[in-house]
Parts: C-alpha cells; structure tokens; sequence
C-alpha cells in the first residue's frame, strides 16, 4: 500500500501535512504517536469513512479486516451462535447467491462482458476464501483462541472480553490481505495473546497496529509508521516498537542540540539588531552590518526548528475519605450462574484484610467480571452472601464503561454534591479534558476519552475499596505507570481483574483468586483454602497443562504465588 501527500485538517486544527509512506506485502506495521494524532483517524480513511483534503492511499486489489477498540455486535447478529458470526468473516454462501444470478443474466446477455467481468471478480473472491479448508480453518482459529467450547453460544450471552475474542477470530478468519488492528490485546489472556502473536508473524498479508502494548508491537512488528502531532509529518522507521524508540530519541536528542544551537545564532544576531539600531545615525557602517544581520536574522528565525512539546498528563490522586474496618469485605458460600447457563461459582468464599491488594485471574469467559459485579450489587447470588465491613465504601470501573451515561456530558457524569462545580473542574482538567470538552456528550468519545472520565468518577468517590475491572484498558504505557504509581501507594483495599502481569507487578499484589474454566470448576473444591501452600515452580509447570487458567499465573512473578488463592484443589 502507498500513501502520497495526504492532506487533513478540521478547521484550523492541521492533522496531516503533505505526508507520505509506503509498505510491502507482508510488513507488519505498528501506528504510533500521542493521543490525538490521527492514529485511528488514518484506518477511517482506509476503510473510506474520512475523506482526506488532499492526497491518497492506494491499495491495489487489497480485501480489508478491521478490529476497532470497542466492539459492538450488530442487533441483526446478537441472536446467532459464535460459529455462525465467525463464519460471516468469509461470506461464501451470500457471495455465491450473487454468482448464480450473474450466470442467469448472462445466458440472457451472453455477450456482455460487464457481466463476464463481474463474473470472474466474484469468482476469484470465493476462491480466495478457500472453500475446501472453510470448516477446518474456522474451528483451527476458534480452538486457538479459546473459543471453541463456545461455538454454539449466542452472542448475546457472551462476557465483554468473549466478545472481543470472537471478533477478533472474525478478523482473523475474514483472510484480508490488510489487516487493520485497533488496541487488539485489551481483552486478550495471556494464552490467547500468545496465538495472536505467532498467527500475525506468519500472517501472509500486510498488518496494522495501533496497540499501548508495547510487548505486543515489539513481538510483531517490523516497521514503525510515527505520526508526529508537532510537525504533523509521518514517518516510517524499520524495525519494532524499541528500535523506533531508540533511533526516534536519538534524532531528537540531535535536533534539540540543532534548536540550541540556532537559538543562540538567533540570541547572538538579535542582540547586534538591537545595539545597531541604537546607534547614533553618523555610525553608518554598523548600522549597514546592523541590516545585514538583521536579513540573516530573518532567515534564521525561518528555518528555526520547533521542540517536540511535552504532552500533559494524568495527574491521579486516590485517598480514601475514611477508614474501612479490619475485614471489609467478606464472601460466603456464594453461588451463581445466569439463566439456563453452567454454574460459575459454587460455594465460593474468601475475605479481604484493609489495605490488602487481590487480584482475580482466569481466562475469559470464566467470570471474573461477574464476580466484580456481584460483590457491587448489579447481579444477585444463586446462594450465599456478600457482607461488607463497618464503614466500607465502594467505587467501581468497569471495563466496558456501564458506569457512564452515554447520554449525559462529562460534567453529568462525574458530578457529586460532595464537590463544586469548580472542584470538578478542577479535577476533569487533571485528566486532561478542558474548557467546554467538559460539556461534550460521553457518547462522542474515545474509549481512552471514556477510560479517563471512569476512572476520575471512580477517583472522586474516595473510596476505601476500589473495585477494577482491566483498569489499564486503552490508556498509554506513561498512563499506565501514573495509575500504577498511584494504586500502588492506595491505602485502601483493591480487587482487580487484570490481564496486564507488569501493571499487577507495579501496585504490589498480595494475593490471586484464580478462577477456573468451566471444564475445570466441575471438579472445583467446595471452599478455597484460606492460606495453602505455596506452589512450587515444578507442580505449576506440571498441572498448567490441565489448567489454562493456572498457567496464566506463570505470567506473574514468583512473589505473587506466595500468596496463591486457588479453587482447584487437584492443581497443587
């Protein structure tokens, strides 16, 4: 695909300025820049929903795959099985439908070549799709990704993170020559991750990114497309995301030391201007060199580069209003599952101790989720109850944002009569929405927009036991770190639900709930043991294979399997 001289700007804002690229087939390609760059601008106008000032992509006889960030299942698809949505990705049955009523105009048209065209355009698309491993390739990519016990599961009934998984092996299925992957591993467990990442290496077709998973792009990519906000410029670097990041530091450190240099030039030069100006009008020959120097100056402050800005951050601050008591929450007994489904907890107890850092981990599907929503009150147990602690208050961040109303602005939805409006605003410009962006409608939002204004209602609660579900979803790594940064020193108590080992490793988790597939919960033990033996590295290498869920764990660090929670008693 090729890129020339792309032009964009909405009013006055300029997005791009006469830019350009190029990739080979096969190239695997991570997009990056600074929120607001036009990193997922540029994959709108790929798939032709943006319309460039100026300029144009080729993409010569390319079929596109698209993953957005946030995934949303048509209505007119809710209702059918995860098999039947996969299989859309190759729409043979609809594709042949068209080639038999192309073959009867033409016995009425015979010599029309418009239809003989037409013809063999459908043809070669069907044969592209490869008719006789359609069966084989779909379930090879379902079973990979975890999904295969699924495939009569309706789509409706499925978890957020089920969800992305599906689409994904959509995408996947779909066999574009031009994959196009916005935030692909936000919903991802590790053992999925990892197909991911060995398919999109030998993906036979050219590949996108726009991933913060900066071990994901490293793993994957061989080319690096920067779209620099500054300068408004693209450029393509070889290499993965680290090597952009090396060779990117070392130009600015080279034109940094360039504008230094210039700006005294300029600082040297203005002040001769200056001195000559002021001289008396009989000093003829150093006010001729004050013009002539003057000319210079001009040209300098012409060619005078511009320093890459540092972007405003996050600025997260999370203290508790007051103290919980010692246990602030309790779980007993609890069972649950959803209507006409398999039981997801059965007799499932535990309790937290103030200050202490849980962390749930198990494959999607599995209920982690459901867990958070439970002990949150949006469902109710089969059995069991959920007791909190003297004085325990709660906030909640759910990944799919259920906490926001889409229809009320960001002021509507962080608004607390515990503040002012001026307290908000005060608070909303830490997370980086200013001016009249506090009136926009959540709606019209990012995810990482939506991800911000959560997390500052979450914040504004001043909770003592925080309550996260991906917390790390769609936020970039410098993010990552300021939330971490501050969780980490929380003095409240968190349960989270996290896919992400180095942000767990950041805030210092005490102890895991690992939660079991539902092949495995079958044999699950009545009650979790309160504080068993540690695991040793050899029994987790040993039952990982019977347990996908406890071979997440070996992603985390040695220290955190201290402190192990486990629900199968036949795993250890």
């Amino acid at each position: 695909m090729r890129a020339s001289h792309l032009q964009l700007a909405y009013g006055a804002k300029i997005i791009y300025d006469d830019c350009n690229f190029h990739f080979d087939l096969q190239d695997k390609v991570g997009v990056v820049g600074v929120n607001g760059a036009g990193k997922t601008t540029l994959f709108r106008i790929i798939l032709g929903e943006q319309q460039l000032d100026d300029g144009k992509i080729e993409l010569p006889g390319l079929r596109l795959g698209y993953l957005p960030q946030e995934i949303t299942i048509p209505a007119d698809q809710d209702d059918i099985s995860v098999w039947d949505y996969v299989a859309l990705g190759r729409p043979v049955d609809s594709l042949q439908e068209k080639l038999s009523a192309e073959y009867e105009k033409l016995a009425k048209y015979p010599d029309s070549q418009a239809i003989l065209q037409r013809i063999n355009e459908l043809q070669d698309l069907i044969d592209s799709y490869d008719i006789a491993n359609f069966d084989y390739e779909l379930l090879k990519i379902l079973d990979k990704m975890q999904l295969s016990r699924l495939c009569d599961a309706k789509m409706r009934d499925l978890s957020g993170g089920q969800k992305s998984k599906v689409a994904f092996a959509r995408v996947l299925f779909e066999n574009a020559g031009l994959l196009l992957l916005d935030e692909p591993t936000n919903h991802l467990d590790a053992q999925t991750k990892n197909f991911v990442i060995n398919y999109l290496r030998n993906y036979r077709g050219t590949v996108m990114v726009i991933s913060h998973d900066v071990e994901f792009l490293d793993q994957i990519t061989n080319k690096t497309l920067f779209i620099n906000k500054v300068t408004h410029k693209m450029k393509v670097y070889n290499g993965n995301y680290s090597a952009f990041r090396r060779e990117y530091a070392e130009e600015k450190a080279t034109e940094d030391a360039r504008i230094t240099e210039q700006e005294r030039e300029i600082k040297r030069l203005s002040e001769f201007v200056a001195r000559a100006r002021a001289t008396k009008r009989s000093n003829t020959a150093l006010i001729g060199m004050g013009h002539q120097r003057e000319k210079v100056l001009a040209k300098k402050l012409s060619e005078l580069g511009e320093r890459e800005r540092e972007y405003a951050r996050v600025d997260l601050r999370i203290t508790p209003a007051k103290t919980s008591s010692k246990t602030p929450l309790e779980v007993q007994n609890l069972s649950f599952h959803y209507p006409d489904g398999p039981e997801l907890y059965h007799r499932l107890s535990f309790s937290l101790t103030r200050s202490e850092k849980f962390l749930i981990v198990g494959e999607n599907g599995v209920g982690k989720s459901t867990l958070l929503k439970l002990i949150v009150g949006q469902l109710q147990p089969s059995e069991g109850a959920i007791i909190f602690g003297a004085h325990t208050t709660t906030a909640y961040y759910a990944q799919e944002f259920e906490i926001l109303d889409e229809r009320r602005t960001i002021l509507e939805n962080v608004a607390s009569y515990d503040f002012t409006d001026t307290e908000l605003r005060g608070m909303l410009s830490n997370f980086l929405f200013y001016d009249d962006d506090i009136h926009k409608k959540v709606s019209v939002l990012s995810p990482g927009e939506k991800a911000r204004v959560a997390l500052c209602k979450v914040l504004l609660q001043r909770a003592n036991l925080v309550i996260l579900d991906e917390p790390t979803n769609h936020f970039d790594p410098e993010t990552q770190r300021i939330i971490g940064e501050n969780l980490r020193d929380y003095s409240g108590t968190i349960i989270m639900v996290s896919h992400n080992p180095a942000f767990v490793e950041q805030i210092g988790i005490t102890r895991m709930l690992v939660v079991p597939s539902q092949k495995n919960a079958q044999k699950t033990a009545q009650k979790t043991t309160q504080n068993p033996a540690s695991p040793s590295t050899q029994n987790l290498t040993k039952n990982s294979a019977k347990n996908p869920s406890l071979a997440l764990i070996k992603n985390y660090s040695r220290d955190l399997l201290e402190y192990y929670y486990y629900l199968n008693t036949d795993l250890v």
